[in-house]
């Protein structure tokens, strides 16, 4: 698991494609941006509630009249894990959002002393949280589609 966004060489992501209108989209456009599931579970809470039709495995748009809404899901989803103070709370935010388990599972497998570097975890994830919201802005300041699918 990687807590970064990603390119399209990685299987278990979640695609952020801006190459496309109302209708259509490219499939692993060059433009995209992917991450990986896991990660994007923590952040999946702001595209449910930003959007009522978001299904992880069928392609959801975000037009103009549902990317600022997800911009500021976004933004309070960034002020609240930058509010995140010890490991316990770090482990709170996972496991309480849908899959979060499966966050902290993989996170376990790939680095069993997380609880001691869980500050640098939550800047990796601020660091996403960042790159998403600066992904909603280019789309408002370009007039672009987001697209978002998982695979």
């Amino acid at each position: 698991m990687k807590i970064e966004l990603l390119k399209a060489d990685f299987l278990n992501f979640v695609e952020l494609n801006i190459s496309g209108n109302n209708d259509i989209f490219n499939k692993c456009d060059p433009e995209s941006f992917y991450i990986d599931s896991e990660v994007f579970s923590l952040f999946s809470p702001c595209f449910e509630r930003s959007s009522d039709l978001y299904d992880y495995f069928i392609p959801t748009l975000y037009n103009s009249r549902r990317i600022i809404p997800l911009q500021n899901e976004l933004k309070k989803q960034l002020n609240f894990i930058a509010g995140i103070d010890n490991p316990q709370e770090f482990r709170n935010f996972a496991s309480g959002v849908f899959l979060g388990k499966n966050f902290l599972s993989e996170l376990g497998k790939t680095n069993s002393d997380w609880v001691n570097n869980w500050a640098e975890l939550k800047n990796d994830l601020i660091n996403v949280n960042q790159a998403l919201i600066d992904l909603t802005d280019l789309c408002i300041i370009e007039e672009r589609k987001l697209w978002v699918l998982g695979y």
